[in-house]
């Protein structure tokens, strides 16, 4: 855009909407995200919507001077969805943050995009249920992110993931329409299902300003035990064959040597000295007390140290630990998180083959998995030099990355479980996919955005 059309965008805009930044940092803060993605360059404004009509009218706007959209809302992604760059408007939603509705008899609640997901779900706790999906970035994500990207979590093994707890969906199309998904009852066929289709799609076709959601109720028994083994590879075994053994946790989580030592530095803990790996697994409901004791007996098999928590205290304790990764990674220099997903009979392969490459590539690589469901998190972490480019990793980390997608792909897994394609992972797409699917997703696409204006580069 010209100097004197961007000055027309901005003023339209500051004519519309309640609030309009142009400033450096506000406009710095949208060109990444926590993946450390980085735009090329700086978008031109950024909204900060504080209702459904700023998005409308930024919509509206946008579509008229024909300037590409990138809907925002805490900056939490893992994929590079929400970063902006040159010639973009950012439409921040993270102001839209009030819990309109929370109805403890019809188990559901109807929020705006910019609430914290663990915030949901202590609202809920009031009234003796829960927001199931249990992002580990619960605390600083919000809900209108975890439905861009059909967030996981790790209560996902028994609860689902986003998109079983999204019922219904305001949505704000390219031109400023707003439609309505869905419906506030247990069941429902009428017409496509159109909430499925916006749950996942990355601010692509729509900027999601409202969410009806599903609340299950909270359990009055949650029990866990953690087990260490001598190898990441028994660690496998033992999660695969509480599969086999037809247990249901709620959580079953899995970590290697690397992330333990990494948790031990940053919290003074101990757990390495354990084994080369750790899993957790937490039961809920009546029959806790049961399930966690068949499930103990399942790990124990192999385990070289086995721990069960009792009490709430002891589970949230043990629970911490997975909670922690992420924090102590990071002290530990630069990173990214890669996130595929294999079939469970796949999953002890699938880590031996990562730490294969890890070894050839010659590059630390920390596993995490939320083992319950296949989904891993190998986390790529390199020491940053001043010839870093920023948001790109070095080229054998890159290459070991890639190596880890193509894994994915042959073990008949998923590039993607539960972070989004964004930009990041966009070339992978169509080898998943495939060619055909692809040409599905751009119909769709130009029937609801015609002018290709929302989060363009991201996805498909």
């Amino acid at each position: 855009m010209t100097t004197e059309s961007q000055l027309s965008l901005v003023d339209d805009l500051a004519a519309a909407v309640s609030e309009v930044a142009t400033d450096e940092l506000s406009r710095l803060a949208a060109s990444t995200d926590r993946s450390g993605s980085v735009a090329d360059g700086l978008p031109l404004a950024v909204v900060r919507a504080h209702g459904v009509a700023d998005v409308q009218a930024a919509m509206r706007i946008a579509s008229a001077h024909r300037v590409p959209v990138v809907p925002r809302g805490a900056g939490t992604g893992l994929a590079g969805g929400a970063v902006a760059g040159t010639g973009h408007l950012v439409v921040d939603l993270s102001a839209m943050d009030r819990i309109l509705e929370l109805d403890p008899v019809d188990e559901i609640a109807v929020v705006e995009p910019g609430v914290l997901t663990a915030r949901l779900d202590a609202a809920a706790a009031e009234v003796g249920l829960r927001f199931a999906p249990d992002p580990a970035s619960a605390a600083i994500s919000t809900i209108g992110g975890n439905v861009a990207t059909n967030a996981g979590g790790l209560r996902c093994v028994k609860y689902g993931v986003t998109r079983e707890a999204v019922i219904g969906l305001d949505v704000v199309l390219a031109d400023g329409t707003l439609v309505h998904t869905g419906r506030r009852t247990m069941k429902g066929v009428a017409g496509l299902d159109l909430t499925a289709l916006f749950v996942g799609s990355e601010g692509t076709l729509g900027i999601v300003v409202g969410a009806t959601v599903r609340l299950k109720p909270r359990p009055l028994v949650t029990t866990t035990a953690s087990a260490a083994y001598a190898s990441v590879a028994a660690a496998a075994r033992a999660c695969a064959e509480i599969a086999a053994a037809r247990r249901l946790p709620s959580m079953l989580e899995l970590i290697d040597r690397r992330c333990l030592e990494a948790i031990d530095r940053f919290a003074g803990t101990a757990y390495a000295s354990h084994g080369d790996a750790l899993v957790i697994a937490q039961a809920d409901g009546p029959a806790a007390a049961s399930e966690i004791e068949a499930i103990a007996a399942v790990l124990g098999k192999e385990a070289t140290w086995i721990e069960q928590g009792v009490d709430e205290e002891s589970s949230d304790r043990l629970v911490a630990t997975r909670r922690q990764i992420l924090p102590a990674i990071e002290t530990e220099g630069a990173f990214f998180i890669e996130d595929i997903c294999v079939p469970r009979s796949r999953l002890a392969e699938a880590v031996e083959r990562i730490s294969e490459i890890a070894d050839r590539h010659l590059v630390r690589i920390y596993t995490i998995a939320h083992a319950g469901d296949g989904n891993l998190h190998p986390v790529i972490g390199w020491d940053p030099s001043p010839d870093d480019v920023p948001g790109v990793m070095p080229p054998a980390e890159t290459a070991a990355g890639d190596e880890i997608f193509g894994l994915a792909l042959e073990l008949g897994g998923t590039t993607t479980g539960e972070h989004g394609v964004g930009r990041l992972k966009r070339g992978w797409l169509e080898p998943e996919v495939g060619a055909a699917s692809i040409d599905v997703h751009q119909r769709i696409k130009a029937a609801l955005d015609p002018l290709g204006i929302l989060n363009p580069g991201v996805g498909f």
